[in-house]
């Protein structure tokens, strides 16, 4: 497994070229965007794959969100991620294309580090299941709706404040 957590080489000139994504499929873009900022490795290149403005539909059974997203919320959002679970271990389990539409499914693995659903931080390693369609347009997201598996997630920290792996 590789660890996408690790830290990126500097890539020079093409990283700063607005032309960044001109050529790359729908399914380049995300699993760069995925691997490259999702992961943690570089939360400061989210303006290559996010339009200035994205709609990001929080799916939760009992209280459907939409969130409006910028790059830097985006970048800022990541970092918490950061804080809460450290570098966190980063693999994509499933990434399936249509149209203007991906479909991703990854595994999030990393620590608790930080007070996260009224749980007090143990330091005990937490797994976070998730999945998304992004919808792109000209090489760029400008849409997504993200379900995370939180049922999985707060019986975890039960087990952690109970004293259990």
């Amino acid at each position: 497994m590789n660890n996408l957590a690790a830290p990126a080489q500097d890539t020079g000139y093409l990283k700063a070229s607005p032309a960044y994504n001109r050529g790359k499929s729908n399914k380049e873009i995300v699993k760069a965007f995925l691997e490259e900022v999702r992961s943690g490795r570089q939360p400061e290149n989210t303006s290559l794959y996010m339009a200035e403005r994205v709609l990001a539909h929080q799916l939760n059974a009992e209280n459907e969100t939409v969130v409006e997203r910028t790059p830097q919320n985006y970048a800022d959002h990541v970092r918490e991620f950061l804080a809460m679970y450290g570098d966190f271990h980063f693999e994509i389990s499933e990434l399936l294309a249509d149209g203007d539409k991906v479909y991703a499914r990854w595994r999030q693995t990393g620590k608790h580090l930080a007070s996260l659903h009224d749980h007090e931080p143990t330091g005990k390693p937490l797994v976070e299941i998730a999945s998304a369609t992004y919808r792109l347009e000209g090489g760029k997201i400008v849409e997504y709706w993200i379900q995370v598996d939180r049922y999985g997630m707060e019986e975890q920290l039960k087990r952690h404040a109970a004293g259990k792996r």
